[in-house]
């Protein structure tokens, strides 16, 4: 588990030469989104989020030291595990969190994360920019939709190329002794998208029928990590480990594209059959002691200039439909049109049984 603090109001000055720099879309819109309503914080707030989320200096945290620069709002960065750690930890401390807002549980954890009461409903200013399908998930603003991504089986184009290996074209593929210990994919107890890909499965194969696919899995070698990013730079080819095929999703080709040396054609690909619609929200957490800060910042979160930076920070999908996407998002990522998906009360019925059943057949 990784536990992080990283203060963003260190950063503040640069931002403001940034936001003096950048384009004037976007100068206008950060200071309109945060500039109206500055609060009297008292003394720093903490996003409380997974570990995928940046620590370091990226677009992403310059956008929280100009929401710091404009509202004198500091903003702490609290990195507590992946999306299943990160609830458990809050439901052990609804009422009293650790933090003040948390960004990252997603619509397979949400029907929890609400019947936990880890969360103060809040409507956020700005909500009429986000897509409607996703709003429609917390109609009484128990939390805030801020990206969506499809998670997917990836595979290593130039790894499966020399093996002589045709990618799979479907779940039922990855059970084919030609894929024999060449598939790493996450706990679905401690990782969002391996509880996303647990429920692909469950789609597909039905109440009855999941458990036998997965124990073809197990058969045919199949590696799992506590998290995404063990899976994808620890055990991925592509980022040096030794299985081509990985749970990711449906945005990390434009990702290598834009971040490797030189590319101009995605390196990794996405079998689209096996995509489930992953969506995530921040919420104010419940029992802050300063809510009117974090409310503030749940509304900076959903403005066009902080949501610009997602994609590139976050393998994932903006939830604010006015932002443009980069062009490689839009040549390379995919996006299908009809990903999987499973209402979050169903999930909420079953997903400890599930979790429990699959750990019972891969886990032992």
């Amino acid at each position: 588990m990784i536990t992080v603090h990283r203060t963003i109001a260190a950063l503040a000055a640069s931002a403001i030469v940034l936001a003096s720099c950048g384009s004037d879309g976007n100068d206008a819109a950060t200071a309109d989104t945060v500039a109206a309503d500055v609060v009297d914080a008292d003394g720093p707030i903490t996003l409380v989020t997974y570990e995928s989320f940046p620590t370091e200096e990226t677009p992403i945290n310059d956008q929280l030291a100009a929401f710091t620069a404009e509202t004198g709002i500091e903003v702490e960065i609290l990195v507590a595990g992946d999306t299943g750690t990160m609830l458990s930890k809050a439901e052990l401390t609804a009422g009293n969190p650790e933090g003040d807002v948390m960004w990252g549980i997603d619509n397979s954890f949400l029907t929890r994360a609400i019947s936990s009461e880890i969360f103060e409903p809040y409507t956020a200013d700005g909500l009429d920019a986000i897509d409607d399908q996703f709003t429609a998930l917390v109609p009484n603003g128990e939390a805030t939709p801020v990206d969506f991504g499809d998670v997917c089986i990836n595979y290593d184009i130039g790894a499966l190329e020399g093996l002589g290996i045709e990618p799979p074209a479907s779940l039922d593929d990855l059970t084919d002794p030609t894929y024999a210990d060449l598939l790493v994919v996450q706990n679905p107890a401690t990782s969002s998208p391996g509880l996303a890909f647990l429920i692909a499965t469950i789609d597909e194969y039905g109440a009855d029928g999941w458990q036998d696919y997965w124990s073809s899995l197990v058969d045919n070698g199949v590696s799992v990590t506590d998290g995404w990013t063990d899976a994808y730079y620890g055990e991925f080819t592509y980022a040096g480990g030794d299985r081509p095929l990985v749970v990711s999703y449906g945005s990390s080709p434009p990702f290598e594209v834009l971040f490797g040396e030189g590319l101009t054609e995605a390196p990794t690909g996405v079998v689209e059959s096996t995509c489930f619609r992953q969506v995530e929200f921040a919420g104010v957490l419940a029992g802050t002691d300063q809510p009117e800060a974090a409310r503030q910042l749940i509304d900076f979160m959903i403005s066009e200039p902080f949501q610009a930076e997602v994609p590139l920070n976050l393998f994932v999908f903006p939830s604010n439909t006015d932002v443009e996407l980069d062009q490689a998002f839009q040549d390379f990522a995919v996006i299908p049109d009809s990903s999987r998906s499973v209402e979050p009360d169903v999930v909420d019925a079953n997903r400890e049984e599930w979790i429990d059943e699959w750990t019972d057949l891969v886990i032992g």
